[in-house]
């Protein structure tokens, strides 16, 4: 790994993403993105008794869906790095007690896929590892009632307020030759611009999106045209406006090759506010369509820049602040590589 200034990562090796898994909710199966995920489960009880066991189902598949489309078994895989929304990361602790691979519980609220995936890839480029499995997971029942409200209360909703992913994704990271390529991260900072309500995370995580944004470019010397697609994580209706306006007052337009997967995931008609958000929002799409375009060779390269707003569900009621992460990642297809 060759450090470029301070925040970026460029892998001197090569370093892909040999298989990917992905697993969704109800909401999501019916979204514009249905069909390029491994399963779509018909019930937010994704055939279990409770959502609890219902988000461990969907970190459990996802992680399946990707060891056997690679061919591998547990036994091959180094490290297991994961993360989701429920406290102390309790799913991705269950998921890895069913499983012989050395463990790290990783959190960064919704950014968390994006941080396991540079982690992933920091380990297999420098050669602690050779193979490092991926994957995080959100469920819209475990996480709106731990930082919101009772899934029963049926509170009001608030337009600026985000609904949470219901699905896993995993990625199985190895210098195995495969389709796509994971060839650099830039490790966001915390950034904290007075934002307390947490009905409002859109407005919250812009201003990190747009440093860890501008960061990355700086860093690297390259312009947005030299990406096909550059996606947030979850900033919603509500903050993708403000990440473009923070970033063309430093003089830099993305507005042709920005999306945010949590509007990508959701059509306008479907009951979700702003958007979508949750640890599995940025990984579905980037495991399921993302890495589907890449592998076919229609998309070249993308900067995924997955958001976290790093709060509880004590702070809000404390009136804290919100701070909030972004860290990206640079994929590229490898479909044109020499074998």
């Amino acid at each position: 790994m060759a450090k470029v200034r301070k925040q970026t990562w460029r892998f001197e090796h090569p370093v892909y993403l040999l298989s990917t898994g992905t697993v969704v909710g109800p909401l999501e199966g019916q979204g514009p993105l249905a069909g390029t995920f491994d399963k779509e489960y018909p019930t937010l009880y994704c055939g279990e008794k409770d959502w609890v066991e219902a988000e461990r189902a969907l970190l459990r598949r996802s992680i399946s869906f990707c060891l056997a489309k690679a061919g591998k078994a547990e036994g091959d895989v180094d490290f297991f790095l994961a993360g989701d929304l429920m406290d102390q990361t309790v799913t991705s602790n269950f998921i890895a007690r069913e499983h012989r691979i050395p463990f790290l519980g990783l959190f960064g609220a919704c950014s968390t896929s994006m941080e396991t995936l540079a982690t992933g890839a920091l380990l297999v480029d420098s050669g602690y590892a050779e193979h490092v499995l991926c994957a995080v997971s959100s469920h819209n029942a475990t996480a709106e009632r731990q930082f919101r409200y009772p899934t029963e209360y049926g509170g009001p909703n608030n337009l600026t307020q985000t609904f949470t992913v219901t699905g896993a994704g995993a990625a199985l990271v190895t210098r195995e030759k495969g389709r796509v390529r994971v060839a650099g991260a830039t490790i966001g900072r915390v950034i904290d611009w007075g934002v307390a309500d947490a009905n409002n995370m859109g407005s919250a995580m812009a201003p990190a999106a747009a440093d860890t944004i501008w960061t990355h470019f700086q860093d690297t010397g390259r312009t947005p045209d030299e990406y096909d697609l550059i996606m947030t994580g979850d900033l919603s209706s509500v903050g993708s406006p403000i990440l473009k306006e923070l970033l063309i007052e430093k003089g830099l337009d993305i507005s042709r090759q920005h999306q945010d997967s949590g509007l990508m995931i959701y059509s306008p008609d479907q009951p979700v506010n702003a958007g979508g958000s949750g640890c599995a929002c940025s990984a579905v799409v980037t495991y399921g369509y993302l890495y589907q375009r890449l592998a076919e060779g229609s998309m070249k390269r993308v900067l995924i820049v997955a958001t976290g707003a790093l709060l509880n569900s004590v702070t809000p009621k404390q009136k804290d602040t919100i701070p909030c992460i972004a860290h990206a990642v640079v994929l590229e297809s490898a479909k044109e590589e020499k074998r």
